[in-house]
């Protein structure tokens, strides 16, 4: 089970998905070189070695980076799994190195670093579901 988020690039002046007129494309994100140059540089110790899925761990949490081979890359979701804030470090410096927002699939909003309840109700969700399976 894993929360996930998505980048992808939206206007600057778009705050929120509902904001975007139902035949709005993204950009994308650009030529895959580019893009897994971009990852590599603002998160080095991410393992591209499947450049089509990458993985990145830390102490408690761990993302796969579901990047695709599709060049350009349009877009790249993010599986994120384990416990504590400090995941979501890697997720906005991937943001930022890749010049994108970051919907939060689950609650459907973008959201912007600070912003932890969605990750937080996925980790509470997740515990409960997995608790009531034991």
């Amino acid at each position: 089970m894993s929360w996930d988020v998505l980048l992808l690039r939206l206007p600057d002046h778009v705050t929120s998905v509902h904001e975007l007129p139902a035949d709005c494309a993204a950009d994308p994100l650009g030529r895959q070189c580019d893009v897994l140059a971009a990852v590599a540089q603002a998160v080095p110790e991410v393992d591209l070695s499947d450049p089509a899925w990458g993985e990145l761990s830390g102490p408690t949490w761990s993302i796969e980076l579901n990047i695709g081979s599709e060049d350009p890359v349009d877009s790249i979701m993010l599986h994120v799994r384990g416990s504590g804030d400090a995941v979501l470090t890697p997720v906005f410096r991937l943001a930022e190195a890749l010049q994108c927002k970051v919907l939060d699939c689950a609650a459907g909003d973008l959201i912007t670093p600070g912003q932890t309840a969605g990750w937080q109700a996925f980790q509470q969700f997740r515990d409960r579901v997995i608790g009531a399976a034991q």
